[in-house]
């Protein structure tokens, strides 16, 4: 009896132990609004929509301390849109993240699996659509993913520690075929940080992008699928009291193209695409009136080049976004965005691509231009 009361302690002391050590939490976002969409194909839209200014998701991060400053970390988050009830992400269950790892004060961290891309994680926070205003501020079809459209399977990535405000990374995402090279993805990046300055620059490769259902970017994940994507940018964010100012400037460019998951044809028939290039310059302002309510407005100029057997069209691309935003408590607000897109310049042939296209909207508009306007409840636990 005396055993069995001395194995039970020991055992219930060792559970505690272990419970004290590791941490799980259950965290998510619930972002659902109406949008109203002044021409979506020829007529216009009122609709409901999950996850603009952040993608609807619940999810599990956790770690274990190792001890020495050494931790093991994890974190698998689901992304869903709340008007249906439906996974995201091509209907992945974990479609955001999913990913295992190792962390220490010292060297950094270390994860393998599903992540984001080194874009992501150090160029995007400088826009305003990867920071404060979401997916309708996005840069045309997110040619460059800093809204995150996809991100890596099959990922190994390295975060460093924080040096006063500088830190680097990077990842690489294995195509896993028998050529090595086919639908392999590999990033890095670096930021800085020292009071109100904020500096952000990444570079993403990828080849045979989109070209099989798994590799790092699977057909039902890839933004384009193409034979080669090259993405590169750099920005500065400046805040002074309450005003936010900052600048962006990114290159993608897409070799011969077949699809792209906004649209569903990117070339007349019978016309072969050699290239689709985008230079991105964003300029965007945030304004704190008080601690519950903001005010945001960017303006981005796509200049897109577009190769084809058909020879070269040069279409500018402007686009117009303003956000307000009134925080009830720390978890949750109510915001108001619009925005407006024009594309002016030559034309591609593409209906899709000729027609303005905010990334948010149902379909292209059959002219030029196309404004939607989006109010809605976001709510975090």
């Amino acid at each position: 009896m005396k055993r069995h009361v001395v194995a039970l302690a020991v055992s219930t002391a060792w559970a505690g132990a272990a419970a004290a050590q590791s941490s799980v939490t259950l965290y998510g976002v619930i972002d659902q609004g109406i949008n109203y969409t002044n021409n979506v194909g020829g007529h216009s839209l009122v609709e409901m929509a999950s996850g603009h200014v952040q993608g609807s998701r619940w999810g599990l991060r956790g770690s274990e301390d190792l001890g020495a400053g050494t931790k093991a970390i994890f974190q698998l988050e689901n992304g869903f849109s709340a008007d249906t009830g439906r996974f995201g992400q091509g209907g992945r269950m974990f479609g955001r993240q999913a990913y295992v790892g190792l962390s220490d004060a010292q060297a950094g961290t270390l994860t393998l699996g599903r992540q984001y891309d080194s874009v992501v994680d150090f160029l995007a926070p400088t826009t305003a659509n990867g920071n404060w205003a979401g997916w309708q501020f996005a840069h045309p079809f997110d040619n460059d993913n800093t809204d995150n459209s996809f991100r890596l399977d099959n990922a190994i990535k390295y975060a460093s520690p924080d040096f006063g405000g500088f830190q680097f990374g990077g990842a690489y995402a294995f195509g896993e075929s028998t050529s090595f090279s086919d639908n392999r993805v590999y990033s890095f990046g670096a930021k800085y940080t020292n009071g109100g300055l904020k500096l952000g620059a990444g570079y993403m490769f990828g080849s045979k992008v989109g070209s099989t259902p798994g590799g790092a970017l699977a057909t039902n994940d890839a933004t384009y699928i193409a034979s080669q994507m090259r993405v590169f940018g750099a920005g500065i964010n400046y805040t002074t009291g309450p005003a936010t100012v900052g600048f962006v400037y990114s290159n993608s460019n897409y070799r011969n193209p077949t699809g792209n998951s906004y649209v569903s044809a990117i070339a007349a028939p019978g016309v072969t695409v050699d290239a689709i290039k985008y230079h991105n310059f964003e300029v965007s302002g945030k304004y704190q009136i008080t601690p519950a309510f903001f005010l945001g407005s960017q303006y981005v100029l796509s200049l897109l080049k577009y190769d084809a057997s058909t020879g070269r069209a040069t279409p500018r691309i402007h686009t117009v976004g303003l956000m307000a935003d009134y925080a009830f408590s720390k978890r949750t607000d109510v915001y108001l965005q619009t925005s407006y897109q024009h594309v002016a310049g030559g034309k591609t042939g593409a209906a899709a691509l000729d027609g303005a296209f905010v990334p948010t909207t149902a379909a292209p508009s059959s002219t030029s231009s196309q404004a939607t306007v989006r109010l809605a409840l976001r709510h975090k636990f």
